[in-house]
């Protein structure tokens, strides 16, 4: 269980230095042995691709079309894997080239910069290095917002939901005891922004506190049982889904092949986030008890992810059609207990999600604060700015209260850089005495693929932040799913 918990702590501990830099080749050599085995790097390479980012493709494939939407989704996951492998080809051969051990993302970047033929680049290794870390922290503070959202919005379901199918119930039995009407109650919808209860941004604020006290564990290896079981429930969570979405397939004709392209921006932002798991792959393969089989590993476990990604994508798609919502959960009608133990379940193993990928961005953030403290101040520091940096993504979730444009807006910023941009200017830069012409173009390519959707997405993004259209915002009342007959109220 030890050898578990210390993996778990370097998976998520891309920006730190590894132990091992300034150790030499027999100890190198030595720790070996110890390493992950080739099951367990599957195992955590799907455990750090898998999370809330997989329930927003539906809405993505909606922003993209029925057939466009599934084939990008590929496109883009097949690209990110490439990156991936770039990655970790470009931090070997520098390693080799230093005699060093295994470099992490930051260090990969810097290094290259160093090495380059280029005199401004060699300047702005420093800058580099930095700038690499700064994204990898952005993005997991990125994905706590989005965890707060998450939460917020499937709790408020959970809690409020019983009571809107009741009263959809007694509105129901007046209606066919005093008209004679036979009305057959239809699936229930969510409660949105226009229904009645709670604010959603309160229920954000009930879960302040209790998020607060969950990140003051600075050691996650205390976390590894609770990690273990989180992430059992999520798969539970995940086969309930599949089973309720596969009992409805619908009608493929009603919806559009091809979306707007003014739309599509939001398509790449959810699904660049989805797909931003980059940050653990050198930490992994750096831990590999048989680096030469991590190229093998990867390509089974994003192959299993990018099907897992196009099947629940399309099939939710296809079953709530143009209803759909920011994550699937909230589409799910509360008329079955598995429908809310299937938001309970994943919003627990979210909430403890949150700990650790909150575990990063605290530890690069604070520890350079503290030291400068004496002795005596330095734990009650820490604890107000690790609830500082809590109070961070609950105002960014606050301020964009939707769990669409959250994706959305990290993905576009955040993800698009460490995903896309990075790793082939990387590879240009190790190989920039003698890249070919089609290395040349795949890279730039690849560059200003991540660089187009980062612009476009981020202004998108915000343009529907600052100026919403209100799409997804439909009252309850007046969707045509809602299980009270509005309709006939007014007969």
């Amino acid at each position: 269980m030890e050898s578990v918990e210390q993996l778990d702590m370097e998976v998520m501990t891309p920006l730190m230095e590894e132990a091992e830099d300034n150790s030499d080749e027999d100890g190198e050599e030595e720790h070996q042995p110890l390493g992950i085995s080739f099951t367990q790097t599957l195992l955590h390479l799907l455990k750090g691709n898998i999370g809330t980012g997989l329930l927003g493709l539906p809405l993505a494939v909606k922003n993209a079309g029925l057939v466009l939407g599934p084939v990008s989704l590929v496109l883009i996951g097949v690209v990110c894997v490439h990156c991936m492998h770039i990655l970790v080809n470009c931090s070997h051969l520098l390693s080799e080239r230093l005699k060093r051990s295994p470099l992490g993302y930051s260090d990969t970047v810097a290094v290259a910069m160093e090495m380059s033929s280029s005199q401004c680049l060699k300047k702005g290794s420093h800058f580099g290095r930095h700038l690499v870390s700064f994204f990898l922290v952005l993005t997991q503070l990125g994905f706590c917002s989005v965890y707060f959202v998450f939460l917020a919005e499937n709790i408020k379901q959970v809690v409020e939901g019983y009571r809107g199918n009741s009263s959809a119930e007694v509105v129901m039995t007046v209606l066919n005891g005093s008209e004679g009407v036979n009305v057959t109650p239809g699936p229930s919808v969510p409660l949105g922004p226009g229904s009645t209860g709670l604010d959603l941004r309160l229920y954000m604020l009930f879960l302040l506190p209790f998020i607060i006290l969950l990140t003051f564990i600075k050691d996650l290896r205390n976390m590894a049982a609770w990690s273990a079981i989180a992430n059992l429930c999520m798969t539970v969570s995940l086969v309930l889904i599949f089973t309720y979405i596969l009992t409805d397939v619908g009608d493929p004709q009603r919806l559009p092949y091809v979306s707007t392209w003014r739309k599509f921006p939001f398509f790449f932002g959810t699904a660049i986030f989805a797909f931003e798991g980059i940050g653990v792959v050198l930490p992994l393969e750096n831990q590999m008890r048989e680096p030469r089989r991590f190229s093998q590993a990867l390509n089974i476990s994003m192959g299993v992810i990018i099907v897992l990604y196009v099947a629940l994508a399309t099939l939710g798609y296809l079953h709530f059609g143009e209803d759909i919502k920011g994550s699937i959960t909230l589409n799910l009608p509360h008329d079955s207990w598995s429908n809310q133990l299937v938001k309970v379940l994943y919003s627990f193993g979210v909430f403890v999600s949150f700990a650790v990928q909150f575990f990063v961005p605290a530890e690069i953030l604070v520890p350079p604060v503290c030291s400068r403290l004496k002795e005596s101040w330095k734990k009650p520091t820490e604890l107000c700015l690790r609830a500082l940096l809590v109070c961070l993504t609950f105002v960014l979730a606050v301020l964009v209260p939707r769990l669409d444009l959250v994706i959305s807006l990290v993905g576009a910023v955040s993800s698009s850089a460490l995903a896309l941009i990075f790793p082939p200017l990387v590879e240009l830069m190790c190989l920039s005495a003698r890249p070919s012409p089609f290395l040349l173009l795949k890279d730039l390519s690849i560059a200003l693929l991540g660089f187009i959707g980062f612009l476009t997405g981020t202004y998108v993004t915000m343009e529907e932040i600052i100026y919403p259209d209100n799409q997804g915002c439909t009252p309850v009342q007046n969707s045509p799913s809602w299980t009270t007959p509005a309709s006939l109220l007014h007969q």
